[in-house]
């Protein structure tokens, strides 16, 4: 057992609502200072009960912002827990933290076991005969539908979203041609039980198939979990694979292990 002590080292967390707050409660107990960022009120409510040093909220404008927030609040160690298809926000801490010699640690998800799914880089690489004619659930994000919908839908797709309730979400899957009758505005892992809603959804849409991204955590894991139960075929867009220039961690004790 490891017995909290006063640490005088300030962790900055970026990260959502799946790992994010029994990653921040592990530090904490270890007596680190943890200030945390998240996108959204919405995921910032999973943190309000935590004696957290800063609860940030909102996207980060840039390295130099980052750069800033190290500086202004002294931060000692980066630890980014964002969604493993963020890359975008991962490259700039790679940045600001490079430059400021400030240390950075990559909390991956672990990867689920593939099992009966398919795994593809894009979509132009599904079969046709795998779309044509066949109706699709889309699970993997409002703000990928237009680049998916067009050639899934030249393939003969019959496509469906659901995409979580929020007038950004809405306004892409409008952008992205897709109907009113065919777009489900919820979050995911909703109801009673793991997987409740999204199967209610594929039965009422007599869906056959589901793509969603190769994330890791609990949402894919329902997928897995729903298209395993009915019968349907579970496609994947592969996960990035992290910089080389990261140090990556795949479980909390990795990470505690790391920062001792």
């Amino acid at each position: 057992m490891h017995e909290p002590r006063n640490r005088q080292e300030h962790l900055w967390l970026l990260a959502g609502t799946g790992e994010g707050p029994g990653l921040a409660s592990a530090l904490l107990a270890r007596g680190f200072r943890v200030s945390v960022s998240v996108v959204t009120e919405s995921a910032a409510a999973a943190y309000r009960a935590l004696p957290v040093s800063n609860l940030w909220i909102g996207p980060l404008m840039g390295p130099h912002a980052i750069r800033a927030r190290i500086q202004g609040f002294a931060v000692d160690r980066l630890i980014d827990a964002t969604h493993p298809f963020a890359t975008q926000i991962t490259a700039q801490l790679l940045t600001a933290a490079t430059e400021l010699g400030c240390p950075l640690v990559r909390f991956e998800r672990p990867m689920e076991a593939v099992a009966n799914s398919k795994v593809v880089d894009r979509v132009e690489a599904i079969p046709q005969g795998a779309l044509k004619d066949r109706r699709w659930l889309l699970a993997l994000g409002a703000r990928h539908l237009g680049a998916v919908v067009p050639p899934m839908r030249a393939a003969g797709a019959h496509l469906h979203a659901r995409v979580l309730p929020t007038p950004l979400a809405l306004r892409q899957a409008v952008a992205a041609d897709l109907s009113d009758q065919h777009v489900a505005l919820l979050r995911p892992l909703s109801g009673e039980r793991m997987g409740q809603v999204e199967a209610a959804l594929c039965r009422h849409w007599g869906v056959q198939a589901v793509l969603c991204r190769q994330s890791g955590g609990l949402t894919e894991r329902c997928w897995h979990q729903v298209c395993s139960g009915l019968g349907l075929e579970l496609w994947l867009m592969r996960r990035p694979a992290p910089a080389a220039a990261l140090e990556v961690v795949h479980s909390v004790e990795q990470l505690l292990s790391r920062l001792e």
